[in-house]
């Protein structure tokens, strides 16, 4: 039986990220089969028993992640020339405080803090920020089936058969796109529901069907909605609150 890192079956067995596995590995905080291992790059069999120690867990517990609702103009990821992140929006002013209590804000939770998922400078709408590698994991992990739900604004006429195409059939990058679902929300908004996130895919999709986005805006992923978070604001995922 061929062996496996430990800290890749920790990353595909949802314990956290491959990241994190290493740094509790090399803590001491992670045993296999009962026995503490320390030493990065060790392996295991691939039916091994994982478990994290108590410090591990409490770290975990720790970690929070951001509900953002993005605007136009700032990226998802690193700094480009003239623009800001949308992390830079995570700030004491911009808190929304919806009157069902939560955490306050602590600097701290920015640090280690990354988007898990796309939305491009040109999109607004519901961006998610973790420090948890498990919820990274979840949402943009390659078997991730989590649904994200989208409004998206149109112009341009649609091909005759390009709902149908929308909904299954097209081709990006060289590989065809899982099934979507794809209705019309009134005359020149369309409504998607998709469970991958390919660069910029929901334009790209359009396109090919003669139409042009002019409006985007994510609304959901999994079962977390944007609801009524203001433009521009942010609140703490809540305890008990789920993706999936």
């Amino acid at each position: 039986m061929e062996l496996v890192r430990i800290s890749k079956l920790m990353a595909q067995r949802g314990l956290c990220s491959r990241r994190e596995a290493d740094a509790y590995i090399e803590r001491g905080w992670v045993r296999v089969n009962g026995t503490v291992v320390s030493e990065l790059g060790s392996r295991a069999a691939p039916d091994a028993k994982i478990t994290l120690e108590r410090q591990a867990a409490r770290n975990q517990t720790n970690k929070v992640t951001i509900i953002l609702n993005k605007p136009v103009g700032y990226v998802s990821h690193q700094s480009e020339k003239g623009y800001r992140t949308a992390a830079s929006l995570i700030q004491a002013r911009t808190l929304f405080h919806s009157g069902r209590g939560g955490s306050a804000y602590d600097p701290r939770h920015l640090r280690g803090l990354a988007p898990a998922g796309r939305l491009d400078i040109d999109s607004q709408g519901l961006l998610i920020l973790t420090q948890d590698g498990r919820i990274a994991r979840q949402l943009i992990g390659e078997d991730s089936g989590i649904e994200k739900e989208y409004l998206v604004r149109v112009e341009g006429r649609i091909a005759g058969n390009g709902l149908s195409l929308l909904n299954h059939g097209l081709v990006l990058d060289g590989e065809p796109l899982q099934r979507a679902q794809v209705s019309w929300q009134n005359d020149d908004q369309l409504h998607f529901v998709l469970h991958e996130g390919k660069k910029r895919q929901i334009r790209r999709m359009c396109e090919q069907v003669g139409l042009r986005v002019v409006g985007l805006k994510r609304v959901r992923m999994g079962r977390i909605v944007l609801g009524d978070l203001p433009l521009g604001q942010w609140r703490y995922l809540r305890e008990g609150e789920r993706f999936a």
